[in-house]
């Protein structure tokens, strides 16, 4: 018998991305299977590859659970080596950027869970990009977004433009 709010890894779609050497497939979980605050994907990636650019979250935490193959976590300033059985915990904040990585020969499988709260800020630490997502968090439905914007800032006064009157 078949329940709503359970889904099978196989009876999601997967989307790949290919951008250099960011390459993985990712089914996500969550919605389909109808949560609404708690995101999860199963993201898989092959030897040599990364994940998502190295960015942090200003709202929304993240964390990873590795299922197979071994892989590398960048979490802040620190290279961390990780395989099946180990739970990274993403807390929200500059400190905290991060970037899975493949250097391994076999492919790597985790699951990453994030909060989804509908407005965020992401921190891209290599590039110095913002990102600035409302009304869907990062990972859910495009559709539902009133602003979604990728961003080089530049620092101006408070009042800069805003002219007399």
């Amino acid at each position: 018998m078949s329940h709503p709010n359970v889904v099978h890894l196989e009876s999601i779609a997967p989307t790949t991305t290919e951008e250099g050497p960011h390459r993985f497939t990712r089914r996500q979980l969550g919605a389909p299977a109808g949560s609404v605050q708690l995101g999860c994907s199963h993201v898989t990636l092959p030897p040599g590859a990364r994940s998502w650019p190295r960015h942090w979250h200003e709202v929304n935490e993240e964390a990873i659970y590795v299922l197979s193959g071994e892989g590398v976590l960048l979490l802040g300033e620190a290279r961390v080596a990780v395989k099946a059985g180990d739970y990274a915990a993403l807390p929200v904040g500059e400190a905290h950027a991060h970037q899975m990585r493949n250097e391994s020969d076999v492919p790597l499988e985790y699951l990453c869970f994030s909060t989804m709260i509908p407005f965020e800020i992401a921190g891209y630490a290599d590039s110095g990009k913002l990102a600035i997502f409302a009304g869907a968090a990062p990972g859910g439905d495009k559709s539902q977004r009133r602003l979604s914007r990728v961003i080089r800032p530049t620092d101006v006064d408070y009042w800069d433009g805003e002219g007399e009157g």
